[in-house]
């Protein structure tokens, strides 16, 4: 058997090679020199526009516009160096196609709007943009320009026409897959047209904010917080939408259409983009986030389900605890767990083999819809972007760090001496040590070790109370910004009463406990009257220790339960100011400033406290 004939691409233009090697490898035909560097990303001219139906796969007389070379569309071979033809344009003769390995998007100049295919499924538009003002109207495409087409980078200037408006906008791509739309100064927004399940502001300190179309089938129309990053779940569980942008004073709708489907998506992301950039990417992969309906007879059971993660990453999801949403991240393994609030429970989600497990008990009932998906890496593969990659790449490590804010994150310690002091650094475990200790009638010979472990206990309370009284501070502060609030926004009244019934219940949980929460005087008596006992050996000391001990817990036990209770209502509040503001911009201004103030005070989180990065 003859061996099969390889043609050579050598000698070639660069664009002529990318335009053979696509032909001759489409037909199964080996080709010599394609281990040359090829484009990253490509433009096209269709030569005529698209008709009806954009058809990808017939490319039949799609001409690729060189790259790195003068663009004349006579004779491509005609010497480069002659001046006499620098600043010619490309004229495009059909629709401009731009694509890399990532994505395919094609501009229609006769519908007035780009559309962005997944290189994983080029069957199906994951995406429309066009300029807001031109959404619903008639509008064309009436020019294009090339800015850059270098192999790895392009930028087209594209101006889009209807209603007696030019709009124009710079539209560049690169390698990775990010688009980026910087519109002129008369465009006043951009509308991003895909269905969209769920859409999420991420709150890296805090819950994210998850709005699912079904909380709000009355309206039409959602204002929402913007937080410089938005991830939107897009229908069918294999493509997220990431969107970005600097700060300004941008604003973000989530418009639901006409649809009649029983639950219908979200139709489109409508962003005044306040004259700045917007940068989108698609994000796609089978199973790549994931709905489970939490059926009741999920109850007090393990269930693993049918879904497998596709990679490895920080896969989290909100349920129910504690009586507001509390996101976990999916571990390893199943796994125990105490947290303040609701005490020991089996912690409610980890992975099986890949697969998706849940235990969830009547602490953290089956309630709803588990919404899984993944915004940060961890042990990720190389060439799988996150959300957060995307976020560093269009607005940079500085910004990014602070939008993240990993030192916010890290939780405050209750640990005096670090890892010298007794394990358990609180009032509960220090107890059970200086416990052991008169148990075996050694508190004289240990007099040092009790008496640091007693300090380990102040140190502890005096954290505790540390953190309440910022919590009382936060809740002062709120309402004072609350009142003010009222003042200048009337029409909000009903909104800015509800989350000042939220705010409220901090110093209500605080009146509630204050009995029992003590004072640090009384902390400084018990840590006094403990460390007597270990002068002399007395017959009463196990006892007036026993006593003592009893003292110690229950004042803990109160704290601990009180900076739990803040934190959730904190949380609490952050989550109603998201969700409780889509009625109006202004009403978004005020949740944008509440949220604010709440990751503030929810920052470097108590032990005791429910945090959301388990």
């Amino acid at each position: 058997m003859k061996p099969n004939r390889i043609i050579r691409i050598s000698g070639f233009p660069l664009w002529k090679k990318a335009l053979i090697l696509l032909l001759l490898t489409s037909m199964g035909i080996p080709v010599a020199g394609s281990e040359e560097k090829m484009p990253n990303t490509l433009i096209w001219d269709t030569i005529s526009p698209f008709g009806d139906v954009v058809d990808l796969r017939n490319r039949t007389n799609w001409k690729p516009v060189p790259s790195d070379l003068l663009t004349l569309e006579s004779n491509p071979f005609i010497a480069f160096s002659d001046p006499g033809y620098y600043g010619r344009e490309y004229t495009f003769n059909g629709d401009a196609v731009v694509e890399n390995e990532h994505l395919t998007v094609v501009f229609r100049s006769n519908t007035g709007r780009a559309i962005i295919y997944s290189k994983t499924d080029s069957n199906s538009k994951k995406l429309e943009f066009a300029p807001l003002e031109l959404k619903d109207k008639p509008a064309v495409i009436t020019h294009y320009t090339i800015l850059q087409n270098t192999g790895d980078q392009a930028a087209l200037e594209v101006t889009f026409s209807g209603e007696g408006k030019s709009l124009t906008a710079v539209i560049a791509f690169d390698k990775a897959g990010i688009v980026d739309i910087k519109p002129d100064r008369h465009m006043k927004g951009i509308s991003l047209i895909s269905p969209i399940a769920h859409g999420i502001v991420p709150n890296f300190i805090g819950d994210d904010l998850i709005y699912s179309p079904g909380d709000y089938a009355s309206m039409n129309i959602l204002c929402i917080p913007t937080e410089n990053l938005f991830v939107g779940l897009i229908e069918g569980q294999n493509d997220m939408l990431v969107v970005t942008w600097p700060e300004g004073k941008q604003q973000m709708k989530l418009a639901l259409g006409g649809n009649q489907q029983e639950s219908p998506p979200f139709d489109s992301i409508d962003f005044d983009n306040d004259g700045k950039s917007l940068y989108l990417a698609i994000l796609s992969s089978p199973g790549i986030w994931h709905e489970e309906e939490l059926k009741p007879t999920y109850l007090e059971k393990e269930v693993t389900i049918e879904w497998k993660r596709p990679f490895r990453a920080k896969w989290i999801t909100q349920l129910s605890e504690g009586r507001v949403q509390t996101t976990y991240t999916f571990r390893e393994a199943k796994d125990k767990i105490w947290r303040g609030v609701i005490g020991h429970y089996i912690y409610p989600v980890w992975f099986s083999s890949d697969r998706a497990s849940y235990y969830l008990s009547k602490k953290i009932p089956p309630r709803g819809q588990s919404i899984i998906y993944f915004l940060e890496r961890k042990d990720t593969p190389e060439a799988v972007l996150a959300p957060v990659d995307i976020l560093r790449a269009t607005l940079g490590r500085q910004t990014c760090d602070v939008i993240l804010d990993l030192p916010g994150r890290k939780l405050r310690t209750h640990h005096r001496r670090g890892a010298e002091g007794v394990r358990r650094a609180c009032t509960c475990g220090c107890t059970e040590a200086i416990q052991a200790v008169f148990d075996a009638g050694q508190e004289v010979q240990k007099k040092e070790y009790v008496e640091g472990a007693v300090d380990d206990m102040v140190f502890f309370v005096t954290q505790h109370m540390g953190r309440i009284g910022e919590y009382q501070a936060f809740a002062r502060d709120m309402v004072e910004f609350l009142d003010q609030a009222r003042e200048s926004a009337s029409e909000l009244k009903l909104f800015l009463d509800r989350m000042e019934a939220i705010v409220q219940e901090i110093p209500e949980e605080y009146q509630s406990k204050q009995e029992l929460i003590m004072s640090l005087e009384y902390t400084d008596e018990l840590a006094q009257q403990t460390k007597a006992l270990t002068q002399k050996k007395q017959p009463g000391n196990l006892k007036a220790y026993e006593d003592l001990s009893m003292k110690w817990r229950r004042m803990g036990g109160a704290q601990d339960d009180l900076v739990a209770q803040c934190h959730r209502i904190a949380r609490k509040l952050l989550q109603q100011a998201g969700y409780g503001c889509t009625s109006s911009p202004k009403a978004v201004e005020i949740a944008q400033q509440i949220i604010t103030r709440c990751k503030k005070c929810l920052r470097n989180a108590d032990g005791y406290e429910i945090w959301t990065d388990y």
